[in-house]
């Protein structure tokens, strides 16, 4: 699933393409047909992310939200547009470019009532400048639930990802099973702090990258990371230790990150 920061470079790249253009709304597949009908031949007035979420903000008040989920993707390319490329949920055709949403896992248009329930239930992205990280505090400090799997929870933070998630806690020594209730203020600021600075750094570059100085990856998501999915610490060459939290794989060095006494 992509992490906040591949969303939010979304947003700005196509700010470009479709923001204050009048949109041609259609819906190769036919899943959306309706919504689309509803919102072709309206200006779309604003792109914005919150977290994993896309909003486009149409002239009448409605927006269309998007979710890419596990397998949904973006597609952009300059106008005229060719021939859709498998299950293409929604096209967006300005008059310059086209951008083809494939198979989201929510794709909906929401009213300002809708807009407010969404924005409500998750937490403070920490890429947006109106974010406000004493909500998550108040959430972090008064939870038994491991900190590794509130930086998971979007309702807690955010934007955060499995991969951002393990390299912010070897980053900063905290081990994933260290309750939430037990971390101090000061962890919790360097923790908020760290993920501003490398999600900030994901989007200029389109990449994860939590480490300097490194060749960039040959994966397909072009990652530079320190301990995820890697054998040994760079730190101090222990063995990395593998475990499942939340259905989720989860790495760490006992060494560097001291597992707390539970």
């Amino acid at each position: 699933m992509p992490e906040g920061h591949t969303i939010h470079r979304a947003a700005l790249d196509q700010r470009k393409m479709l923001a204050g253009k009048v949109l041609t709304v259609t819906s190769p597949q036919g899943r959306f047909s309706a919504g689309a009908e509803e919102l072709s031949g309206q200006t779309c007035t604003a792109i914005e992310a919150y977290g994993k979420h896309l909003l486009y903000h149409f002239q009448l008040g409605s927006a269309l939200h998007i979710h890419l989920g596990l397998y949904g993707q973006f597609r952009t390319a300059k106008a005229p547009p060719s021939e859709p490329r498998g299950a293409v949920r929604v096209r967006l055709l300005s008059d310059t470019h086209v951008v083809d949403i494939n198979g989201p896992n929510t794709c909906e248009i929401l009213d300002q009532a809708g807009l407010n329930a969404l924005t409500n239930r998750i937490g403070p992205d920490v890429l947006r400048e109106d974010a406000d990280p004493e909500k998550a505090w108040a959430k972090i400090k008064a939870s038994r639930v491991s900190i590794g799997q509130l930086l998971m929870d979007q309702s807690v933070i955010a934007g955060i990802g499995n991969i951002y998630r393990t390299e912010i806690l070897w980053r900063q020594k905290l081990h994933p099973k260290l309750p939430g209730k037990s971390l101090d203020r000061t962890s919790f600021n360097r923790i908020w702090a760290d993920a501003v600075a490398l999600l900030q750094l994901g989007v200029k570059h389109n990449s994860i990258i939590t480490v300097e100085k490194m060749a960039k990856s040959k994966s397909r998501y072009r990652e530079r990371v320190n301990i995820f999915a890697k054998e040994t610490c760079p730190a101090c060459r222990s063995e990395i230790r593998k475990f499942e939290m939340a259905a989720r794989r989860v790495f760490s060095c006992n060494t560097c990150q001291v597992p707390p006494e539970i």
